[in-house]
């Protein structure tokens, strides 16, 4: 049995198709490009109750992941987050059956490891030297991180304004940094001048401009379905960016409906949340565009959101219709207050963009789009640790022999 059961490249948009053995990166009509397998071989061969036997990584889906040879396979041990139950603060809000899955408890802290160990897996493995992106800081931490246990270069063009630590781990993996005055689309247009000067010794890993670090991202579907008995919640809310998450889960459920994993009625419905302060898709989804105008001027907390056009705007928004989803913009004072009563009703303390789902889910809750009964499972796409600006300590201070005030004692 074949380690990876890829098949070809294909555009989503003109159905074109191209070797999955050489180096790709956009289609000719200038469409992102999808990896495809032979599902129908997959599916004979494959038996989903033996998952459970396998390490519990996304690398267990490995026969519907693109690296061929398992020796090129770059790994930290990503994937198989939990499923946790956010049961006070959902009956605050009126959804009692919310489940976050937790993405914060992943190599790098975050889901970006997910694209960036099969992205860079399968870089290696075309025979990549380099890899070079811009980004909003995670990502660009997680792909220098895989980078480096590859043996490989990474050249990493963030904004200025991105998180600190984000900007630490890329020089502690050793990424040649660039700190860019402007926004992940200003340093998108620079990454791509030093590609094209790099003459081949570097390929562009911007999102989406090449075609694997979807399959890292999509196998978050796999994993829910799995983790929930092979079968998916009624809606899935996903903050999003550029998206690729959210694509990627669209993607994971159509293949296992190929695959007969899944029934043809288990198709959750897809939620994009974005900011008030960057929200492309919102107002497409709400004209009823298949692609987003450029935001002016974004701005937002969430600063991983923070994308003015994302270049897979059409996959997204097709997502979107096809399941009945929906796209709504929160504001960030909202977004941080939930951020705050979700670690003190439940304990757990998100990243902002996963603090913008609660929001969603709340405001989705009170406009009648969700009526209560659903399983609502929200996205934490990061470890909230990495975000220490979002919470402001307020406490007193104390000196030795002072007492703690009686009133605060007494419930």
């Amino acid at each position: 049995m074949p380690y990876s059961y890829l098949s070809h490249l294909e555009c989503p948009r003109c159905q074109q198709r191209y070797d999955a053995d050489q180096r790709g990166g956009l289609c000719s009509c200038g469409s992102p490009l999808l990896a495809r397998y032979d599902l129908g071989a997959a599916a004979a061969a494959l038996d989903r109750g033996e998952l459970t036997a396998r390490t519990p990584s996304l690398w267990r889906y490995h026969e519907l992941l693109p690296v061929r040879d398992p020796g090129r396979v770059v790994t930290m041990g990503e994937g198989m987050t939990p499923l946790v139950p956010l049961p006070r603060f959902g009956a605050a809000a009126g959804v009692p059956r919310l489940v976050m899955k937790d993405e914060g408890l992943i190599p790098t802290g975050t889901f970006k490891a997910r694209g960036a160990a099969v992205g860079v897996s399968r870089a290696a493995e075309l025979g990549v030297r380099g890899v070079a992106m811009p980004t909003n800081g995670n990502a660009g931490a997680a792909w220098s991180a895989y980078a480096a246990r590859a043996g490989l270069r990474s050249l990493i063009a963030m904004p200025l304004d991105a998180p600190l630590i984000t900007r630490n781990e890329c020089v502690a993996a050793g990424a040649d940094l660039y700190l860019v005055r402007g926004l992940i689309s200003d340093a998108g247009a620079i990454v791509g001048q030093a590609v094209a000067a790099a003459g081949g010794a570097l390929m562009d890993v911007s999102t989406l401009k090449e075609p694997y670090r979807i399959e890292g991202k999509k196998t978050m579907g796999y994993e829910i379905a799995e983790q929930l008995g092979w079968r998916m919640p009624d809606v899935i809310v996903y903050p999003t960016g550029g998206g690729v998450g959210l694509i990627g889960i669209h993607k994971a459920v159509q293949e296992m409906h190929e695959l007969g994993w899944l029934p043809s009625s288990q198709f959750p419905k897809l939620v994009a949340v974005q900011a008030s302060g960057c929200a492309p898709v919102v107002v497409a989804h709400e004209r009823g565009q298949r692609t987003c105008q450029p935001w002016p001027d974004a701005r937002t907390v969430a600063f991983g959101i923070t994308v003015p056009k994302p270049l897979g705007d059409t996959l997204i928004l097709d997502a979107l219709a096809a399941t009945d989803g929906t796209a709504l913009a929160v504001e960030d004072a909202d977004l941080l207050a939930d951020l705050r009563e979700c670690a003190r009703l439940d304990g757990e303390f998100l990243c902002p963009e996963g603090a913008a789902c609660l929001t969603a889910v709340r405001s989705l809750r009170t406009s009648g789009w969700l009526d209560g009964t659903e399983e609502v499972l929200i996205l934490n796409t990061g470890l909230g640790l990495k975000y220490p600006g979002t919470v402001e300590p307020d406490a007193p201070v104390l000196d030795p022999g002072d007492s703690i005030p009686a009133a605060s004692l007494t419930d």
